[in-house]
């Protein structure tokens, strides 16, 4: 027989059960939309998470730290990502100077280099005050994919007397809308150690909490853009709410420190910067950029390391994911084998007669194998149907909700063109193998006991 008559065949038996074909084949629907939805759920929070490192550009960004600087941020179970120890906070090692920068920026696949300098400072707009971090970042890099704005534009040049302020900052000095603090005029006040003027006299009272050595100088900035990154856990280049550019930077007294990790490198005689941050051409020049920080002394952290262990985890969640629509799958495979079961003691008398006019075992096989996996694609197809649907809901009602809170639309499914084949030909694949008893079992009657059954 071909096989356009074996499905001519099938496509025959099945409409003459139609009841219990429709019921088998929406178990298989079932098990087959728990497990596309479920599987796309996973890959779609993959996608997401890689977009966002992608469109950030953070894969190429790696932050270089003093031995012992800031390694408490980056540590799982006392561990670095390489698996060495962290060593101690007051470890000393070769200072993150200028120096430092200028061998950085000469290393291959480096494009630029920039000091980590953060310091608290009091930022007013109008009778509005907060108290904020304020970063410093060459226009070069407030100009990058790592600042996304949502109103204004980067400031120009290094030498600018501008400012790109956080979203989250703006609301909190009264800019509902981000476009309205464009053009205002920010007042930032600084404070830094002054004892040019300090008397021993005064220890007592500077030891209760006043005649503190302590100056405050405020400085005038413009408002040029609006950010609405949201921070990453762990040392990025940009985690801060007003950002200004370096030259105006360096005219501005502050304090040298801004967290404990700055307060044991200052103790344990640590001098430079507590970071360097390096932008990279392409994240392939990532390791040659850290076995060279480790050659000169230096620990690194990377985000790309990050993302790979990111990635070995959704590997791991799409597995449980799977094992969890596999329950389903396994109901319906009981239910493909009681309906062709079911069939073989009905068309008893039928495959006696089709044995007894010469068709061999393994066409009867065929022809129940056959059966099986046209259920199975049936299933199939309504599976993908039904998962693509429910999920389609799921991620209207969840972005609804996130909405109200000001949170961007999100597809959490996804459904590359190896799921949807990949289901369909799982389906067919499991509707197969159930097939195998009821096909051996049809193939082994015989034809004299079965013209006599009825």
């Amino acid at each position: 027989m071909r096989f356009s008559e074996y499905l001519d065949f099938a496509a025959a038996n099945l409409r003459e059960m139609k009841l219990r074909t429709a019921l088998t084949a929406f178990g298989v629907t079932v098990g087959i939309g728990a497990l596309v939805a479920m599987v796309g759920f996973g890959q779609g929070l993959q996608r997401n998470v890689a977009e966002s490192f992608e469109k950030l550009d953070l894969l190429n960004s790696i932050t270089v730290l003093p031995q012992g600087g800031l390694t408490g941020a980056l540590e799982f179970g006392g561990r670095r990502a390489g698996g060495r120890r962290r060593p101690s906070p007051t470890a000393t090692g070769p200072a993150l100077d200028d120096a430092a920068i200028r061998k950085f920026e000469a290393l291959k696949g480096v494009e630029t280099v920039f000091p980590e300098v953060r310091f608290p400072a009091l930022v007013a707009v109008g009778e509005a005050e907060e108290f904020r971090l304020a970063q410093v970042i060459p226009a070069r890099i407030a100009a990058s994919k790592l600042i996304t704005l949502a109103a204004g534009t980067p400031f120009a040049r290094d030498d600018e007397d501008a400012v790109i302020v956080g979203r989250s900052l703006a609301r909190s000095l009264g800019f509902a809308d981000p476009a309205a603090a464009v053009g205002r005029t920010l007042r930032l006040s600084s404070i830094a150690l002054d004892f040019a003027g300090f008397n021993p006299a005064n220890l007592g009272e500077m030891l209760a909490g006043r005649k503190l050595p302590i100056a405050k100088e405020t400085y005038e900035f413009r408002i040029v853009g609006v950010t609405d990154n949201i921070g990453f856990g762990g040392p990025t280049p940009i985690q801060s709410d007003v950002y200004l550019p370096p030259g105006p930077a360096g005219r501005i007294k502050k304090l040298p420190f801004t967290n404990i990790w700055d307060l044991f490198r200052a103790g344990a005689g640590g001098t430079g910067y507590s970071a360097l941050n390096v932008r990279l051409s392409s994240p392939a020049y990532a390791d040659a950029v850290k076995a060279e920080a480790a050659d000169l002394g230096f620990t690194t952290f990377a985000l790309i390391d990050q993302f790979a262990q990111i990635k070995t985890s959704f590997v791991f969640m799409d597995m449980a994911l799977a094992a969890v629509g596999m329950i389903a799958i396994f109901v319906a495979a009981l239910g493909i084998i009681n309906t062709m079961v079911m069939s073989i003691l009905e068309r008893y008398a039928e495959i006696g007669v089709m044995k007894a006019v010469g068709a061999r075992p393994g066409v009867i096989k065929k022809i129940f194998l056959v059966e099986s996996a046209a259920i199975g694609f049936l299933g199939g197809v309504g599976g993908l149907a039904l998962g693509w649907a429910v999920s389609r809901v799921i991620n209207r009602v969840v972005n609804y909700f996130l909405a109200r809170q000001g949170i961007p639309h999100i597809e959490y499914f996804r459904y590359p063109l190896w799921l949807c084949l990949g289901a369909i030909g799982f389906a067919v694949g499991v509707s197969l193998l159930a097939g195998i008893y009821p096909a051996r079992r049809a193939a082994r009657v015989n034809p004299v006991v079965a013209l006599r059954h009825e």
